[in-house]
């Protein structure tokens, strides 16, 4: 409860998961959560990937990664302890570096191994609008932590000849993953990532895909985008960066998505 009586709201805990790596994963994370912040939400994002490069591209230097993600799954800090506040009005993150890679390992010997990022969900009233969850390329402990937190899972996947099958592996694990450990997790959808038009591959697979998962794919395609490639290198989300390029206009209509996907599901 607040401090005038009135319930906190819970918070929305979307994971941006895949098990391959260089999909744009982590680029979704830093602008989509960006995009919501802009629309007025007030959001989290926790770096649950030891590479860091969530923390790195919304600006948080090594320095002010004193408490990270690992302290948080360890439960030698709690979230509000380990949040670092951005350049974007309403955008905390929980950064990570590379002792998440110990934690891994860690998790294996501790109680609850996989319900630590969910349990420190729940000791604290987490007063935002939307917890989004950045995964390592991997479905390992800290991902499958990620899941077992979550509400719904959004999927970054490359337009590349191998997206199929790798998709199909994901999905198989998530719902592996629902019947174990996390009843309520759904896909909340799938985002074409690194679309190029020039590119007759890029419009096969997404045709295959639309026709393989039909309404859980998105509308919207992130195309690829000199401009969102180097934004991270100053440390800021494309939408900082240029608003104007292809690649943040896209992530614009991405958020709208998902708050509209959203509402159905809270409506539901």
């Amino acid at each position: 409860m607040s401090e005038h009586g009135a319930a906190t709201p819970v918070p929305r805990i979307i994971a941006i998961a895949n098990q391959k790596g260089g999909v744009g994963k982590t680029t979704t994370a830093i602008n989509l959560a960006t995009a919501l912040a802009a629309s007025g939400r007030c959001c989290l994002l926790i770096d649950a990937d030891p590479q860091g490069n969530a923390s790195t591209g919304l600006g948080i230097d090594q320095h002010r990664r004193s408490i990270t993600a690992y302290e948080v799954v360890t439960g030698t800090a709690t979230l509000r302890q380990a949040s670092v506040a951005t350049a974007i009005p309403g955008l905390a993150v929980v950064p990570a570096t590379v002792d998440l890679i110990g934690a891994e390992l860690e998790l294996v010997s501790l109680p609850r191994r996989e319900y630590r990022l969910r349990d420190a969900l729940q000791i604290e009233e987490i007063t935002r609008d939307y917890v989004l969850i950045d995964c390592p390329p991997s479905l390992g402990l800290l991902t499958l932590n990620a899941l077992v937190a979550a509400d719904s899972v959004l999927v970054p996947l490359q337009c590349e000849f191998f997206a199929l099958q790798g998709l199909s592996q994901l999905l198989r694990s998530i719902e592996r993953i629902r019947q174990s450990f996390n009843p309520r997790l759904g896909v909340l959808g799938v985002v074409l990532t690194m679309f190029d038009r020039r590119n007759n591959l890029s419009e096969q697979v997404a045709q295959d895909v639309r026709s393989f998962l039909g309404a859980t794919v998105y509308d919207t395609v992130i195309p690829r985008n000199v401009r969102m490639s180097e934004a991270p290198s100053h440390g800021q989300p494309a939408l900082l960066y240029d608003f104007h390029c292809a690649g943040s206009q896209a992530y614009i209509q991405l958020a709208r998505e998902v708050l509209r996907r959203e509402g159905a599901l809270v409506a539901a």
